[in-house]
């Protein structure tokens, strides 16, 4: 089982990926890859659900076109079976690398195991998977969900009196995010009896999941105190929620994401969130490296984790100017 190697290794930032075709020069022509070979990358990107996958997805586009990768894209609109399909259809059309994030951890060691029959290496991007054999791939890169998770439950635990009541908008069922993210809020927060998780139910990454979510929230739970959204998307989801029914958001509620688009920060540098956490999308550069190393026979890293920080208000309005995503 892959152990999420815990917090802050070094940094590489990490990928997750997504791409669109790019030029349809043969994989074997060119000079991007190792011995002048022009490398192939077949990725398999997760979807376009949130704000940050969108600028995951053009940075892993920008960096291979400046590498000159060739890069085979597929959108697997959040379903795992999508993602399978294409990883076979990559393996038939023997590229030179194989990435991909994966939509939930589990149920990929059949399709991975061909991969690796087919000598074509693997890598790992933005989520891991869970398998026994870590041979199936040859590196994870991607952020430390699990302190993401640690550093909100801290802000929470130092920044709050009192009984909290508690709701969390989980991510996507079963993916690493969800799962990573809501442990290691819990974790911190348990250092605070008097902080209550009251409900949580997943909002599937997307603003109109956590609206949905929020709103039905609200009716069960009229005395809640602070919303934990898994990323951005669902916590502006969450706001239009609140709104709506007649309350303050990062006042009477408070709230706290993860990520820090810049949808995310406008909303924390205005007041309407409280705090957020960031996970960088801008990995494409680190992907294309590792990429060229692995097709090249190189020693990479088995787990390489991004370098992050996190955003109060004051914070996100110096930020914003410079913010590329």
């Amino acid at each position: 089982m892959l152990k999420k190697i815990a917090t802050g290794v070094s940094v590489l930032l990490l990928a997750t990926l997504t791409a669109c075709g790019s030029d349809s020069t043969s994989s074997k022509d060119g000079d991007s890859g190792a011995a002048g070979k022009k490398i192939t990358m077949g990725f398999a990107q997760v979807g376009a659900e949130s704000g940050w996958r969108t600028a995951n997805t053009k940075s892993v586009q920008q960096s291979a076109k400046a590498a000159g990768v060739e890069l085979k894209f597929s959108d697997a609109q959040q379903k795992q079976e999508n993602q399978i399909k294409a990883i076979r259809s990559y393996i038939q059309q023997k590229v030179d690398v194989i990435a991909f994030s994966p939509v939930v951890e589990t149920g990929w060691d059949a399709v991975l195991l061909e991969a690796k029959r087919a000598r074509i290496p693997v890598i790992l991007t933005d989520r891991a998977v869970d398998s026994d054999d870590d041979s199936l791939y040859e590196t994870f890169l991607g952020s430390d969900f699990v302190e993401e998770g640690e550093k909100a439950g801290e802000w929470l635990v130092e920044n709050t009196k009192g009984p909290v009541n508690v709701v969390e908008l989980q991510g996507t069922t079963g993916a690493a995010p969800a799962i990573d993210r809501k442990k290691g809020f819990e974790e911190k927060i348990a250092a605070r009896p008097d902080i209550k998780i009251k409900a949580s139910q997943s909002g599937d990454f997307t603003r109109s999941g956590g609206k949905q979510v929020m709103e039905a929230f609200l009716r069960s739970n009229p005395d809640v105190d602070v919303v934990y959204a898994h990323n951005d998307d669902m916590g502006l989801g969450a706001i239009e929620a609140i709104k709506a029914a007649g309350k303050k958001p990062g006042e009477d509620i408070k709230i706290i994401t993860v990520d820090a688009v810049k949808d995310g920060m406008q909303a924390l540098a205005d007041g309407e969130i409280n705090y957020i956490v960031e996970c960088n999308p801008l990995l494409g550069d680190q992907l294309m490296d590792l990429a060229k190393k692995v097709v090249g026979g190189e020693k990479v890293p088995k787990r390489v984790v991004t370098e992050e920080t996190t955003f109060t208000p004051e914070q996100a309005k110096k930020a914003l100017p410079d913010r590329q995503y």
